[in-house]
């Protein structure tokens, strides 16, 4: 049984044709299907990925153009699921962004890397992550971090982890755009890498 399987929620995927996977109920028995056919135990996939799933939500269609680019990698997995360190960090804040359609709870974490400095985003965590936290407070890579929240906790999607590495975080603190309009990705794939890239390095 392979672990990880990469789940697609692009707007070219065939399977979810008459899906609603804007509902956390029918992504979830989509998301399930998948790892139950690939016996795998957790999901993951989404960097730069087109997705349908924001089109029934106002705050993504403001302006002309409709963000529906996705700038992070989403893992899929069950609430309550702990989410550890990948390399060592400090809290550089966090919030409950509790407007649907947004993260929930959210920590982001600041790391400096051969002299680079950059950041973290986690987002969809459980209420109880927040507990403890403080900006400064330091992490170990592989030490639990938050757990997973539920779609009452991660304001209406199916339990999941959204992963966005950020280079510079142009002032936010606790948030930071996690989707983005066709015409800015440019600018995002330069601010936001590929969050896989991380995990092909050896520190």
């Amino acid at each position: 049984m392979e672990k990880y399987t990469p789940v697609d929620l692009s707007v070219t995927n065939p399977d979810l044709k008459g899906i609603d996977i804007s509902d956390p109920t029918a992504c979830q028995t989509y998301i399930d299907s998948v790892l139950e056919r690939n016996r795998s135990a957790v999901g993951y996939g989404g960097y730069l990925e087109k997705r349908n799933l924001y089109r029934s939500n106002a705050n993504f269609a403001a302006g002309e153009e409709r963000r529906d680019m996705h700038l992070g990698v989403d893992i899929w997995s069950a609430a309550g699921t702990q989410v550890v360190a990948p390399l060592d960090g400090k809290v550089h804040s966090f919030q409950n962004n509790a407007v649907q359609g947004d993260y929930g709870p959210t920590i982001i974490l600041q790391h400096t890397l051969n002299g680079i400095v950059f950041h973290s985003l986690y987002g969809h965590l459980s209420l109880e992550s927040m507990d403890g936290l403080y900006v400064g407070k330091e992490f170990k890579k592989g030490e639990v971090l938050a757990t997973l929240g539920t779609p009452e906790e991660n304001v209406n999607y199916a339990p999941h982890l959204h992963f966005q590495l950020i280079i510079d975080l142009q002032g936010k603190k606790g948030d930071y755009p996690g989707v983005c309009r066709t015409s800015e990705v440019d600018f995002y794939a330069q601010n936001c890498p590929d969050p896989m890239l991380l995990f092909l390095l050896k520190f």
